[in-house]
């Protein structure tokens, strides 16, 4: 049954909560968001270009007030025209036959935002994520919007921290099958599976690096937890922190030259920068946060995304890669950028402890959608770059 679910993946890789969209200052981030009006699709096509859009920062609007249109129709062959309204300018008009009305209406969408805003679509892109259902979990995959969902392992037990390896048909994560937290790959054409990292204590957070040659990770072997870096399939790890405290939830930056990493040495959780070549951690100033944890790099290098716990609750920040004044951009936990370096994925609870969803924030104009859900709580998601 595994094995199907890992080939239908294959074969598709080729309550909603509304913000303001008046501007915010933002480096150079467009912040505000483009009104476009859309018309003449019908049913999932419909459904999925306005999702598509209003997640990639722009605004529904009646056609009086927009500055671009999409129309067009759909039917076997999706067809869509985009103009530019203010200069009566038409800046496409092109058709996408095969795939279902879901595949089509993705692509229309990218091609929309690249010829507005010079930024390739993130329509098309997959993430993974941990799902919990009572006392088990496993790893799944999905499209941007959750819809497709496919479960990838079938551990029959507690997993954590997927993601994926770049320039490969696979991904890590950490399972308890065997009884302690190790790190496994799991190949993704295939459906195998293949223990990494076993050694005694705990083997969690791996985090292949951009160009796909190292994993860091969090390890215990030599008492506590501290991060390492190994080459990728698990062999050579050097240890990078020496600390007597916990350190938690290590990311590369784009070029692979740095990590940052959590770590409780002050006592309590801090971001720090970690040269890949080792040296003494860094803090990374969050100017106006505190207990600043899960971090994630964006592609572009620019920005650093955190969770910030203030007790019971959680919210999302982002801070300048070289440090300086955090930004809460929503409540939340747990993020992950999207190749654009704009979109970010984050886990959502509904209530203090009833399930968790995943939820996508363009985070300049604030438009938030909930994805498309699984069965169960979701949580950790990764997405693919």
């Amino acid at each position: 049954m595994f094995r199907h679910s890992f080939i239908a993946l294959l074969l598709t890789l080729g309550i909603s909560l509304s913000a303001s969209a008046a501007e915010v200052v933002v480096s150079d981030v467009t912040s505000r968001a483009v009104p476009i009006h859309v018309a003449g699709f019908a049913g999932d096509a419909k459904t999925v270009l306005e999702f598509d859009l209003y997640v990639a920062g722009f605004d529904l609007v009646a056609l009086a007030q927009a500055q671009y249109s999409v129309n067009g129709k759909s039917g076997a062959a999706l067809e869509g025209v985009l103009a530019d309204v203010n200069n009566n300018a038409t800046l496409f008009n092109r058709s996408y036959p095969g795939g279902s009305p879901r595949a089509q209406a993705h692509a229309l969408a990218d091609d929309v935002v690249q010829a507005i805003t010079g930024r390739k679509g993130i329509s098309r892109t997959k993430m993974v994520f941990k799902v919990q259902k009572e006392r088990i979990s496993e790893v799944y995959a999905s499209d941007f919007d959750g819809a497709n969902p496919v479960q990838l392992t079938a551990d029959g037990n507690i997993v954590a921290a997927p993601a994926w390896r770049p320039g490969r048909k696979s991904l890590v994560y950490t399972s308890y099958r065997a009884g302690n937290a190790d790190i496994y790959s799991q190949d993704l054409t295939t459906g195998g599976r293949k223990a990494l990292v076993r050694f005694s204590g705990s083997n969690i957070s791996p985090a292949p690096s951009p160009d796909g040659s190292k994993l860091a990770m969090i390890l215990s072997k030599a008492g506590s937890p501290d991060l390492w870096v190994s080459d990728a399939e698990g062999g050579n790890p050097r240890r990078l922190t020496t600390t007597a405290a916990d350190e938690s939830s290590p990311c590369w930056s784009p070029d692979g030259s740095n990590l940052c990493v959590v770590s409780r040495e002050s006592g309590f959780p801090q971001l720090y920068i970690v040269s890949a070549s080792g040296g003494a951690m860094r803090r990374l100033t969050t100017a106006g946060v505190r207990n600043t944890t899960e971090p994630d790099w964006s592609p572009d290098g620019k920005w650093i995304a955190f969770t910030r716990s203030r007790g019971d609750y959680f919210d999302i920040c982002i801070v300048p890669a070289a440090g300086g004044d955090a930004k809460v951009i929503t409540e939340g936990e747990d993020p992950s950028w999207a190749p654009n370096s704009r979109t970010l994925v984050f886990v959502r609870r509904t209530s203090k402890f009833g399930p968790r969803k995943l939820s996508l924030l363009d985070w300049p104009t604030g438009h938030v959608k909930d994805t498309a859900q699984v069965a169960g709580s979701s949580s950790q998601p990764s997405w693919s770059r």
